[in-house]
């Protein structure tokens, strides 16, 4: 779940030119290319990006599946039910600190070898959730995880987008961040499940299983990706000043901490305001999946049509005429069931198409904008779930997407921000954006 020069078709151009050692800027060793070898042979980069997706999927599974396992854990650990909005900050924010420094920290390690430190912590946070006597370690869990997140996240994407063609790159970056779609799709709905079924433990449990999955077929699966000189803070402030590229990381912020002022409460937040019991949560929450995987799929479509910029527009109006549906739509379980479902197809458009916009801004710092990227990610989840967790107890369910709806005008702000100069579209091409600067 990228905003991203002379005039029209240069950012274009220039994502399209391969990497080329020796060049001013790129991020690799002396004799060393950023790309393994024979990069996008589709027997090779298929598995390796399924591989990679698995990963991102229990990255998502991590963070979220404390979202439908707040009674379960409440019953069990005594707590109220905004302690899992509480939970989710913890993993967001640790993501969010940690995902900066990971490339700085871990930059001169094989980025393969960077995805198998990320999986480590991610499971090893899974069993300490699992085994955890009290909140306190819980918590503590969730900071494991989310610093594996940290370390996992930009890096495969970052790996996927080297593994393949450039024509095939937005495709590759959806393909890899479907794994976080089908977390909400199953991995969400199948840990309240679980749940409510065997206990939060057993469901905690098996997502550090997943995890050690994930890191055995990224071992078998993904190619050596060398390693670029690790960024340094003269590197973040270049990609920062480069056009574009602040307002596009502010509007993934907003855009997320929108959606989990309502998500991160979602069970809590369906029960109160659709009176829905515990079997038809599950269901809303599985339908948010599966529609939310239809709209990746389509974002990639949707994004070659009309390019990144159109596309994350779209998202913006979709998620906002969603949110107030549910400010005024019956009680129910129709109602709940349908605007969620649009709520996810359009929350989900915009997540490769973003990052790819944010490539070609500066393909050369590909890993610190990703990492950036992702920090800012889990920033707007740890704010959204932070205000969800704090507000559901004063303002009331039914007006809880009226903040989604205000940070979704930030949102809107700071993507109208990112697009520095005049879309144009050629015919037969993505959109373009000519920038105003020298």
């Amino acid at each position: 779940m990228r905003p991203h020069p002379e005039p029209e078709q240069q950012a274009e151009e220039q994502a399209e030119q391969p990497e080329q050692p020796g060049q001013p800027g790129r991020p690799e060793r002396p004799g060393q290319s950023a790309q393994p070898r024979n990069p996008g042979r589709p027997d090779r980069a298929a598995p390796a990006l399924l591989a990679l997706s698995l990963g991102y999927f229990t990255l998502g599974t991590s963070s979220l599946a404390v979202v439908g396992l707040g009674s379960p854990i409440g019953r069990d650990l005594h707590t109220g039910p905004g302690s899992v909005g509480v939970l989710v900050s913890v993993f967001a924010l640790s993501f969010a600190l940690a995902a900066p420094f990971a490339p700085a920290l871990l930059g001169r390690l094989d980025r393969r070898a960077a995805l198998l430190v990320g999986l480590a912590l991610l499971t090893a946070g899974g069993v300490l959730g699992a085994l955890a006597p009290s909140y306190g370690v819980l918590a503590v869990s969730r900071v494991v995880a989310g610093l594996g997140g940290a370390v996992f996240g930009p890096a495969s994407s970052a790996v996927g987008s080297l593994i393949v063609p450039e024509e095939r790159r937005s495709r590759a970056l959806a393909t890899v961040f479907a794994g976080m779609t089908v977390a909400a799709v199953a991995g969400v709905p199948l840990s309240s499940y679980l749940g409510e079924a065997v206990g939060w433990r057993w469901a905690l449990a098996a997502v550090a299983g997943a995890s050690l999955l994930a890191l055995a077929l990224v071992t078998a699966l993904v190619p050596a990706v060398p390693a670029g000189e690790p960024p340094t803070a003269a590197a973040y402030r270049a990609v920062l000043a480069a056009p574009g590229a602040s307002a596009t990381v502010l509007t993934t912020l907003f855009c997320m901490a929108a959606q989990f002022t309502v998500y991160g409460v979602a069970g809590a937040y369906l029960a109160a305001r659709f009176g829905l019991g515990p079997g038809a949560v599950t269901g809303v929450l599985f339908a948010f999946g599966a529609v939310g995987v239809l709209g990746n799929a389509c974002g990639v479509r949707l994004s070659a049509r009309l390019g990144g910029v159109a596309t994350v527009t779209v998202t913006l109006a979709g998620l906002a005429a969603a949110f107030a549906g549910l400010l005024a739509s019956p009680r129910g379980p129709a109602g709940a069931l349908l605007l969620f479902a649009v709520w996810a197809f359009f929350g989900q458009l915009y997540q490769a198409p973003q990052q790819a916009r944010l490539i070609a801004l500066r393909p050369d710092q590909r890993g610190v904008l990703l990492a950036l990227n992702a920090s800012m990610l889990y920033v707007g989840i740890s704010l959204g779930s932070l205000l969800a967790g704090s507000l559901l107890p004063v303002l009331g369910a039914r007006a809880l997407p009226a903040v989604g709806l205000a940070a979704l005008a930030f949102a809107g702000l700071s993507h109208f921000a990112s697009v520095r100069g005049p879309v144009r579209r050629r015919p037969g091409a993505a959109v373009t954006v000519q920038s105003r600067t020298a």
